[in-house]
């Protein structure tokens, strides 16, 4: 029989620790920031902030910043380095453009052929 270790107990943060990360939190730090910096999951921060009653911020692109992102993926840049640029993940850049109308490349940077297309 192998032996396994049993799963971790997720580090707990003292009172003043909490109280730390919702000021830091506060005070415009994300929540990826405070996993960082506390050492602990991001999701585990955000839970943190939820059981204090801390209103929690929408992360993702302003209406300007979409325009951007359209005008910088027509230019070639990569959905990660748009995301780069912007602070938020290439998912979200996807995601807010495809909303837009706009046609994906393919990982080559080619316009992507429909299925059932003629080339």
């Amino acid at each position: 029989m192998i032996k396994r270790d049993r799963p971790g107990r997720a580090r707990q943060l003292r009172a003043d620790q909490i109280e730390q990360l919702i000021a830091d939190y506060q005070s415009g730090a994300t929540v990826y920031e405070l996993g960082d910096r506390f050492s602990i999951e991001r999701r585990t921060v955000s839970t943190i902030l939820r059981r204090h009653d801390v209103p929690m911020r929408r992360r993702g692109l302003s209406p300007e910043q979409v325009n951007d992102a359209i005008h910088l993926y027509n230019l070639g840049w990569s959905l990660a380095r748009i995301g780069t640029q912007m602070d938020v993940t290439a998912d979200t850049v996807r995601k807010r453009l495809l909303e837009h109308g706009v046609t994906m490349r393919d990982t080559h940077g080619r316009p992507r052929i429909e299925a059932g297309t003629p080339r």
